[in-house]
């Protein structure tokens, strides 16, 4: 039975089943929406590291070894533990990343579905017989695990971006060396305990906190490490992958996006707002997968505008921990910068910008969600990130225009169109080029969902019956005529 008197937030790393610290430096983890310090954690040496590494490889052996059977019991176990502290973790999170709490609580929900989906998956991973041309033959493949995977995640999602990684790799039967964003290891740090409390204790799962240079140095150095997966910017996947070439590391990005959202004529106009407002303002327009970019027909544009701004405006901005909050604070004050940036960018190039004055917000990290009409591919919120409560919109004619627009871009990660033709719905599916499209909604994550992009977007998916296969290997074997007797 979970023993809800013990601490979620530890101030140490977690490596082969003890608590680590660290006597050199330890680094402060702070409030987003106040500034407060929260705690500290151990910046883990070189040293380290590496005997995280080792850790993890001696627990390889045996947890490779452990049947589908008692890996998927610890993950349910796992998830369990998750249900049983969802407050408490939903509010650690609101404390460390800022979110609104009621999107917290639905990440909590979010992150424990992934070991619930893998601790099942991993029980249906399955080889295959092969027909061969001599009925004395027999020929086949296994599925292996690849063995210790490396895992660096994002702040924006601190608990979802790791079950859904660690528990597709622990589910094939890897082993996990996981190093959270810096900004927020409190919630990878919570997750261990929970995981320590489902037997996970034996270095099969591992949290190394600090500097994210060092870690990259280390495990894509170390033959040890056999995959490494990674969820961030396209230009530290870019130079990951450049270190892992060396040991060649089985892969999987999930990198940059740049999400269009496209309106067509021939929709319900306020539930396309809708849409269109969940689809950017979650975790306050910091979310990969958050319409970046919105296409509306002529037809409908000045309409669409005044409505999305009307619901815009009525949003509460302010601390995550009230309620009636749905926009929460930027990560960083230099997240506050670039957002300010890229919209005095328009400004000066033509674009009508729309929304509450900066000098409303009501702190230092907080960005007012701000629509910037009729922006065009020169300026900068076209082809940069924004990750921040910032709106491009502008307007289309005919659907070719359109998904040559969408398509203009090096990233293809998410998509979203709204129309209700079924021919419309086909053309842009085919033409659209990202590796996931939603129709008519935004709603488009979930375990079952094999997440993941094209192009500069990533390589591999996470998620559904493809997610357990970035840490497998296929294991092809010939059994030659045997003579009787």
């Amino acid at each position: 039975m979970t023993d809800d008197r013990i601490t979620l937030l530890r101030e140490q790393a977690y490596v082969g089943g003890r608590w680590v610290d660290t006597a050199n430096a330890r680094r402060a983890v702070d409030d987003p929406a106040t500034g407060d310090v929260i705690g500290h954690v151990p910046e883990l040496e070189a040293l380290q590291i590496d005997d995280a590494i080792e850790a993890a490889h001696q627990a390889f052996s045996a947890w490779r070894r452990t049947s589908a059977v008692e890996r998927a019991d610890k993950l349910l176990a796992w998830y369990r533990g998750m249900q049983s502290r969802r407050e408490d973790l939903a509010r650690l999170m609101t404390l460390e990343q800022g979110k609104p709490i009621a999107e917290a609580r639905d990440e909590v929900d979010y992150a424990a579905s992934f070991l619930r989906w893998f601790a099942e998956e991993g029980r249906r991973s399955q080889g295959a017989n092969l027909p061969a041309e001599n009925p004395q033959v027999a020929l086949g493949t296994l599925k292996e695990p690849v063995g210790v995977a490396a895992i660096i995640t994002p702040w924006n999602f601190p608990l979802a971006m790791i079950t859904r990684k660690v528990a597709a790799a622990l589910a094939a039967g890897c082993t996990t060396l996981v190093k959270p964003a810096s900004e927020t290891p409190f919630c990878a740090i919570a997750l261990a305990v929970l995981a320590e409390q489902a037997g996970l204790n034996n270095g099969e799962f591992n949290v190394i906190t600090g500097q994210g240079k060092l870690f990259a140095e280390r495990v894509c150095a170390d033959t040890r490490v056999r995959a490494l997966s990674f969820t961030g910017s396209t230009s530290v996947g870019k130079q990951l992958l450049r270190q892992s070439a060396d040991t060649v590391k089985c892969t999987a990005m999930e990198l940059g996006g740049n999400a269009p959202f496209i309106v067509c004529d021939d929709v319900d106009l306020d539930t396309a707002v809708e849409g269109a407002l969940a689809a950017k303002f979650q975790t306050s327009g910091q979310d990969c997968i958050a319409a970046n970019r919105l296409f509306v027909h002529r037809s409908i544009y000045e309409e669409f505008i005044q409505r999305f701004a009307e619901r815009m405006n009525a949003m509460g901005v302010g601390n995550g921990f009230d309620e009636a909050n749905a926009i929460g604070p930027l990560i960083h004050e230099d997240a506050v910068q670039k957002a300010q940036s890229l919209v005095d960018d328009a400004r000066q190039q033509g674009a009508r910008i729309m929304g509450r004055e900066q000098s409303e917000a009501p702190g230092p990290r907080f960005f007012m969600p701000t629509i910037v009409a009729d922006f065009t591919p020169a300026m900068r919120v076209s082809s940069e990130e924004s990750f921040a409560p910032v709106v491009p919109i502008r307007a289309f004619d005919d659907d070719d225009e359109v998904i040559d627009a969408a398509n203009d871009t090096i990233h293809g990660l998410a998509s979203y169109v709204y129309t209700h033709r079924d021919a419309r719905i086909r053309k842009f599916l085919r033409g659209l080029e990202y590796g996931m499209v939603g129709i008519n909604t935004m709603d488009i994550t979930g375990p079952h969902v094999p997440f993941g992009g094209v192009k500069q977007s990533g390589l591999g998916r996470e998620g559904g019956h493809l997610g357990i296969e970035e840490y497998l290997e296929t294991k092809y074997y010939c059994v030659g005529e045997m003579p009787i007797g």
